[in-house]
């Protein structure tokens, strides 16, 4: 195992130099294999470089700009979380929250990143170049320990930038820390200092990198970088040939072999599905609203950024659970899209009357007031393989569906994105809209008749691989539905969400639930929930919305007919009777077999 002294220490793994536009550099640190990458938000991301999939490096993938995608089988990961995004094979399912890549933390400074494979405490500043801008001096690989190096770095020498031409200089040396060398050159009345470094790649292999403290004139500097690399690559040729011996195996020098580095398999790496924990509606995260301002007559956006860390990656079209001040639970849409990850951004609509969570928000909650929200979850999930999507947005319901349009605008899929409101005081986010140009269009003062017709034009001459999406009021979705049906559009190529469960829900019944895995038997009283009993039982089952809206909260049906009651299922998933939604559906046999 890696000692917990060289896992905790921070050391250089890239220059900032290594990361041009759209650019994946592959760095190592005792052994383990780093993909270091710039996103277009600026970003440094430091992750272990494999895709959780086959293992391919990362390295040789696609920076995106928002997303690392995978040269094998296109899955993606996003900017900050390193969560998976997007599985090509499963163009129409959301991936598990745990697909996610192992990250590091990381600092950008002094013309480097640096990173720790587990860092105990902050980044150390260094004090010699707190002084202002230097520069960084062209990384030399070295085939010996890093002990060595740094040792050998102690006899470094060279001459201050006015001086660049061979002569030597008096020298002054520090060793502020076992892998950094401080080192001042003084010649004719001009000093120059010199910090190096010692990246560890593993027990026998080192790069030495360096910076000087100040950026030497612009007409000197070619001299200087010239200068310095062969000097240091000459005291990289002693340095090899000191150690030539090292390079026989371990156990013909009598010395014991290093300690195999580790291979990393924490939490939140596993493919699978993991148990969730806690209660159903759980608030792992805590957010500070950063910023809140009025995007409509009646609406606000929040944008919501971590007390601590990096927030979860999401999908376009997900959604959270905001946990109020007033005790209540609310779930709201995700505007952002790929490209703004150091951010979850909501908009709300005041509702009249309201049931307490907008008023809360829109009269309670303001700029620093710190949030428990869950991780997001994504049952409203954009499929990336079609050929023409249309978004269909009502009111605030354009807030999933902005988020669809800035993934499909950044990754260049043809898309339209279609806005219905009262008028134009009471479009939500039009700036947002207008920025997605040519594609979007909004549709003002139209009554319901003229809705639906527009609907209807808008979905005529379905071709295969055509796919829809509506968010809105109950009655637009359920015209848009219709009208699909009418024109031959496939219930697989039609997507909606639901605001709420409108439906009057009745509890009048009571039933008998089987738990296939435990084979626990329960009695569902009337006027209780499946979710309720299993949690006065000490039976967890995630949800969120509670009212049959979301579909968090769906189980599969092994035996019996269940009585929907949600407006989360299809006409072909209810026909069927294979699932249901446990918070709000019933039972019209006397007993139901689920898949708990």
């Amino acid at each position: 195992m890696l000692d917990a002294a060289r896992a905790a220490g921070w050391h250089p793994v890239a220059a900032s130099g290594d990361l041009p536009f759209r650019h994946v550099y592959q760095a190592e640190l005792w052994g383990q294999e780093l993909a270091v990458w710039r996103a277009d938000d600026g970003f440094v991301n430091v992750w272990e470089n494999r895709c959780l999939h086959r293992g391919v490096r990362l390295s040789i993938g696609h920076n995106l700009g928002s997303e690392l995608r995978c040269q094998y089988h296109g899955w993606r990961y996003a900017n900050r979380s390193a969560g998976c995004t997007y599985i090509p094979a499963h163009p129409a399912d959301a991936p598990a929250r745990t697909i996610c890549n192992r990250t590091f933390e990381r600092v950008e400074r002094y013309g480097l990143v640096w990173t720790a494979l587990a860092p105990d405490g902050a980044f150390p500043a260094v004090a010699a170049l707190e002084g202002g801008p230097g520069l960084a001096l062209r990384a030399i690989p070295v085939a010996a320990p890093p002990g060595v190096v740094a040792d050998a770095l102690t006899d470094y020498s060279f001459a201050p930038a006015v001086r660049a031409d061979g002569a030597e200089a008096r020298m002054t040396c520090e060793r502020p820390g076992p892998a950094t060398v401080v080192l001042e050159a003084v010649a004719g009345g001009a000093g120059e200092r010199l910090v190096l470094f010692v990246q560890p790649v593993d027990a026998h292999r080192s790069v030495i990198r360096g910076v000087l403290a100040e950026a030497p004139p612009d007409e000197a500097r070619l001299a200087v970088l010239r200068d310095h690399s062969a000097r240091l690559s000459a005291l990289r040729d002693r340095i090899e040939a000191s150690v030539a011996g090292a390079a026989m195996p371990a156990s013909l020098r009598g010395e014991p072999a290093p300690p195999p580095v580790p291979t990393h398999a924490g939490p939140g790496q596993s493919t699978e599905e993991a148990p969730p924990t806690g209660a159903g509606r759980t608030a792992a995260l805590r957010v500070v609203v950063a910023a809140k301002r009025p995007v409509a007559s009646d609406v606000a956006s929040f944008r919501l950024e971590p007390l601590t860390g990096t927030l979860p990656a999401f999908q376009p079209g997900a959604h959270i659970d905001v946990h109020l001040p007033n005790a209540l639970v609310r779930q709201y849409s995700i505007t952002n899209g790929p490209d703004e990850t150091g951010a979850y951004v909501i908009a709300v609509k005041r509702e009249e009357p309201s049931r307490g969570g907008s008023a809360c928000l829109h009269d309670v909650v303001g700029e620093g007031d710190v949030l428990a929200i869950s991780e997001p979850r994504s049952n409203f999930p954009l499929r990336r393989d079609a050929v023409r999507t249309l978004l269909l947005a009502g009111g605030i319901g354009l807030t999933p569906l902005l988020s669809m349009a800035r993934t499909l605008s950044l990754s260049a899929l043809a898309f339209e994105l279609h806005h219905f409101a009262r008028d134009a005081a009471h479009a939500p986010l039009a700036d947002a809209v207008a920025a997605l140009g040519e594609a979007a269009h909004v549709h003002l003062g139209l009554d319901a008749q003229a809705t639906g017709e527009r609907i209807e034009a808008l979905l005529t001459g379905y071709a295969e691989h055509d796919h829809v999406y509506v968010c809105g009021p109950a009655p637009m979705i359920a015209a848009t539905r219709a009208s699909a049906e009418r024109l031959g559009w496939p219930e697989s190529a039609v997507h909606y969400e639901h605001f709420a469960n409108e439906n009057a829900i009745d509890t009048g019944s009571g039933f008998e639930i089987v738990l296939a895995r435990s084979g626990v038997t329960l009695e569902v009283p009337a006027g209780s929930t499946i979710v309720e009993v299993l949690r006065e039982h000490g039976l967890d089952i995630v949800t969120s919305c509670e009212q049959g809206a979301c579909g968090t909260c769906k189980v599969a049906v092994l035996e019996g007919e269940p009585d929907h009651q949600d407006v989360y299922l299809g006409a072909s998933e209810r026909a069927g009777g294979k699932v249901m939604m446990a918070c709000v559906s019933r039972a019209r046999s006397a007993r139901l077999v689920l898949d708990l």
